[in-house]
């Protein structure tokens, strides 16, 4: 059988590989039942789902013709690396690496890194329209997560907040 459309077929291989890994992970937690859930309830369930989506997509890929059908193209090494490096650069800077002395440096400064970094993986960037995006994202994390859910998270620096 022929793939009708390379695009399609590898996403839906994507979405079925990262799908199963989480339903196969998810199996180490107490799953539980549906009136009862455990931990692990709900990645199975979503890791089902995905699977099933990544197969359903393989199969249009190969049984239904698309205009753009045409190879895929080179992998996307600069934006991968951005986006890839903004993740990382939040996880180090809402924690911190204590193990080699880095201190973590709190959600707000960890949320305009994560948007500064990413911004750069697109073809635009107007450091304006960042740093907007930035202080919208920064507010509503510190409404959404410190204020209503009430988490305790680290906001600021250790040498701003004291």
């Amino acid at each position: 059988m022929r793939i009708k459309s390379q695009a399609d077929f590898f996403s839906g291989v994507m979405f079925a590989v990262v799908g199963g890994a989480f339903a196969v992970g998810s199996t180490t937690y107490t799953v539980g039942s549906g009136a009862r859930m455990g931990p692990g309830y709900f990645p199975l369930m979503l890791g089902i789902l995905l699977a099933t989506l990544g197969a359903a997509i393989m199969f249009q890929a190969l049984v239904v013709e698309t205009a753009d059908g045409d190879p895929i193209g080179k992998w996307a090494w600069k934006p991968l690396a951005f986006v890839l490096g903004a993740n990382l650069a939040f996880g180090v800077l809402l924690g911190g690496l204590p193990s080699i002395g880095v201190p973590a440096m709190g959600l707000i400064l960890a949320i305009y890194a994560l948007t500064i970094i990413s911004s750069m993986a697109g073809a635009h960037f107007k450091l304006r329209d960042v740093l907007i995006l930035a202080t919208v994202l920064a507010v509503g994390s510190y409404i959404a997560f410190i204020w209503a859910l009430k988490l305790q998270i680290q906001v600021w620096p250790t040498f701003v907040s004291g």
